[in-house]
């Protein structure tokens, strides 16, 4: 048992190092011009000014909710709560930090060609790739460790596994959310102004809210997203070992054999780093493709072994079934990658299909987008249902668990690839607002562009790993509440003919449309401050249209700051406080109803706002291109109004679901020992 969990704490340091070697080789790469210099350290201290004010907020809820678990549950519990959120606190921000360092680098690395940009700006994302594993599977090993220690009994006291959990998922809705508001509060508000009003390109010099927009890049697409797959990892492992537990409760390996499946994914995912390059035809999507599709065969060689010699003995799945269950898993990491990439990227028809709409205006262009974000959901859907089907079949919840648990083995991988969007989105505005050669432009455009897509996989694939790590937490809610009602003589049962249990399923399916609909007004807000700002500055300060003036960045940043830490309070502690009201309100069948409701509409509403907002966003790219009349064209114009419109689906409201949906299954768990 000590060998098993030791490679899983060397793994999880391993990454660390890692991550902290690339750090110290992107550090030494050059960092151009002094105005280049200029603009980089003034999205440095904006992301860096906004992160702390976020974590100052977030601290004040945690230690209420820190002291509420010592009272409730004990020194470990609490402790272990704490070990959860300082460690995504710490994800995000080493994430954000070195993503902002990678960026004027990865300008620089433009000036030599592709392969030099690309080489940097997916460093810089491996860093954070890295970090989320490493952290994830260390705060895990460390904290089964001290249970371990600290009790004498066979059976693991599981609670304050379940509160690591906790800490890590209220650190990521708060980060996914408020960094989420931020990004596009800031985005729309100068997109409104600078390109609409001004007829001013992307990332000017000459907009006071670019500098927002770009440090919104690293708040929201880094640091939110870090948090975002650290916190789904944790919540994974856990209910994996979980599910072991109450599935397999005299095979202690069932415990560790999702810690050792990690361990083995974070060297996959080093390897599969290695193989990140650009071949012959400058693919670079293909480029880092080869680097996934490493990781993943590597995990597929080493988890047959693994399973082997863990599972072997259990007495009730077999060692190849559980093997089986994790390449399920992989397949349908790959399929996500594959069906995501297809809704969203400018060479398929649904872009092209938005694009082509856009020619007969704005109303068309929403249409159109809003079609396929609808569309966009059912492959997802069935291929999750098939893996969950399949995987179930092979064996039982505890393979369903197994098949999670394989998927998010490859976060170190998949994190990587997507922090290197917003380092190659910083990188394309630095170049801009310096005046940079048009050649490095079309290298960091290019990057750009595939970034947007690489952010759109990511978001799908953490939509498709919170909706399978949900359904195994609410497995483990329900089996854990059967077993504790049968220890008492009592009976717990989960029918749709129990009326409450179908109020349960009403008032879960509402949650995420309100959750997201609060997240949608949040960036309305704080665009709508951005814009009267931008208007201000504009009319106020003489000169800045003819670059005789420079505009007062500061500004711009304070407010969607303040606006978006303001409007992330109330959505945020939905998830919280609603399962805790409908449990003791309403009884333990009627949050499980809860809990399902959640579930499903939230897997929906997360795919379609994602996916549809990302399609938004290349099917303008694609009409820039000079497709349909190219830029200022009526087609144009629609796509800027609809890259607006899917702004806040992709970048705020859809992703943000995520850790909603795995907080309020988190909560159920640790109140269901009080429930009846």
């Amino acid at each position: 048992m000590i060998n098993y969990l030791n490679l899983s704490i060397l793994a999880g340091i391993l990454a660390i190092l890692y991550g902290i070697f690339l750090s110290i080789r992107i550090l030494n790469l050059p960092t151009g011009t002094p105005d280049m210099n200029d603009i980089a350290d003034a999205i440095s201290q904006g992301a860096s000014a906004y992160l702390n004010r976020q974590y100052k907020t977030v601290a004040i809820i945690a230690l209420f909710i820190f002291f509420i678990l010592l009272v409730t549950f004990g020194n470990l519990s609490a402790i272990a709560f704490a070990l959860g959120a300082i460690c995504s606190a710490v994800a995000g921000f080493v994430g954000m930090n070195i993503s902002v360092k990678a960026n004027i680098r990865t300008a620089v690395a433009a000036k030599k060609g592709l392969s030099e940009a690309l080489n940097v700006a997916f460093s810089g994302g491996s860093v954070t790739g890295l970090m989320v594993a490493g952290l994830a599977l260390l705060s895990v090993s460390v904290t089964y460790l001290l249970v371990s220690y600290n009790q004498s009994s066979v059976v693991l006291n599981i609670q304050p596994l379940i509160a690591l959990g906790f800490g890590a998922s209220l650190i990521s809705v708060f980060a996914r959310l408020g960094g989420g508001i931020y990004t596009k509060g800031a985005d729309v508000g100068a997109d409104l102004v600078g390109k609409i009003e001004k007829g001013i390109p992307e990332d000017d010099p000459r907009n006071p809210g670019v500098i927002a927009d770009l440090v919104g890049d690293n708040v929201g697409d880094d640091a939110g997203m870090a948090a975002d797959l650290f916190e789904t990892y944790v919540v994974t492992v856990v209910a994996v070992m979980l599910l072991g537990q109450l599935t397999l409760p005299k095979f202690t390996n069932a415990l560790l054999f999702p810690l050792v499946v990690g361990a083995a994914a974070i060297i996959s995912s080093i390897f599969g780093t290695l193989f990140v390059r650009l071949g012959k035809d400058n693919d670079v999507m293909k480029a880092l493709y080869k680097g996934l599709i490493t990781a993943a065969c590597f995990s597929a060689i080493v988890f047959y072994f693994i399973a082997n010699q863990m599972m072997t003995d259990n007495g009730v799945y077999t060692a190849l079934s559980l093997y089986l269950s994790s390449l399920i898993g992989l397949l349908v990491t790959i399929g996500m990658v594959s069906i995501t990439e297809f809704y969203t990227s400018k060479k398929y028809q649904p872009v092209k299909h938005i694009a082509r709409a856009s020619n007969t205006g704005h109303a068309t262009n929403i249409i159109a987008g809003l079609a396929i974000s609808m569309k966009s959901t059912l492959l997802p859907v069935l291929l999750i249902s098939i893996a969950t089907l399949t995987s179930f079949n092979l064996a039982g919840l505890y393979g369903v668990a197994v098949a999670v648990m394989s998927m998010l083995s490859l976060t170190g991988i998949v994190v990587s690839i997507d922090a290197f969007g917003p380092i190659t989105d910083n990188a394309g505005g630095i170049a801009e607002m310096t005046n940079q050669p048009e050649k490095v432009r079309s290298v960091t455009d290019r990057l750009d562009a595939v970034g947007n897509t690489t952010k759109a996989i990511t978001k799908a694939y953490a939509i498709a790993s919170a909706g399978l790590a949900a359904l195994v937490l609410f497995a483990s809610f329900t089996e854990g509440l059967s077993k504790t009602n049968s220890m008492q003589g009592l009976t717990y049962s989960f029918s749709l003919s129990d009326a409450r249990v179908l109020i349960g399923l009403i008032l879960g399916a509402a949650l995420p449309y309100y959750f997201a609909a609060m997240a949608m007004e949040a960036v309305g807000k704080a665009a709508e401050a951005v814009v009267i700002e931008v208007r201000r500055q504009f009319k106020e300060i003489k000169g800045i249209m003819q670059k005789k003036a420079k505009p007062d960045y500061k500004a711009a940043v304070d407010i969607v700051t303040r606006t978006a830490l303001k409007s992330m309070i109330i959505p945020a502690s939905l998830p919280v406080v609603i399962p805790i009201i409908v449990g003791f309100s309403l009884g333990a069948s009627a949050l499980g109803g809860f809990l399902v409701g959640t579930i499903v509409t939230g897997l929906f509403v997360a795919i379609s706002m994602t996916t549809g907002g990302a399609a938004w966003d290349n099917a303008k790219k694609y009409i820039e291109e000079g497709h349909f009349g190219g830029k200022g064209s009526i087609a144009h114009q629609a796509a800027v109004t609809g890259d607006t419109v899917g702004d806040p689906y992709k970048d705020t409201a859809g992703p943000a679901i995520n850790p909603m949906i795995k907080v309020a299954n988190i909560v159920a768990l640790l109140i269901a020992g009080f429930l009846k």
